[in-house]
């Protein structure tokens, strides 16, 4: 799989992560995951501060795909394809039905 390929499986997995989070059979490991990922991303505290040129922007670029993989791990195979399968009728043209998909 392709770097295009995982960027266009991502736009599906983050809502599908979303729809799964909000089920009760979703593990809590898997939900403590998610919301360390949620906190990193919107946090301004990086391990490398954005001001410092490429690495900055680096270790966010590498961390964020990998915290959202380990949550995507975390969830049952079945249970995850289901959210996946719902998550694609959630984007319309292009765009996300709901803005917290963006």
């Amino acid at each position: 799989m392709n770097l295009k390929d995982r960027a266009k499986q991502l736009k599906i997995d983050i809502p599908a992560v979303f729809i799964a989070l909000r089920k009760k059979e979703t593990p809590i490991i898997a939900k403590i995951f998610a919301g360390i990922t949620v906190i990193y991303a919107l946090s301004p505290i990086d391990l490398i501060p954005d001001f410092i040129p490429v690495l900055g922007y680096l270790d966010d670029i590498i961390i964020l795909p990998c915290l959202i993989a380990l949550t995507v791990r975390l969830i049952p195979p079945d249970m995850f394809e289901e959210c996946r399968i719902r998550a694609e009728g959630l984007w319309e043209d292009g765009k996300p039905e709901k803005w917290y998909f963006a």
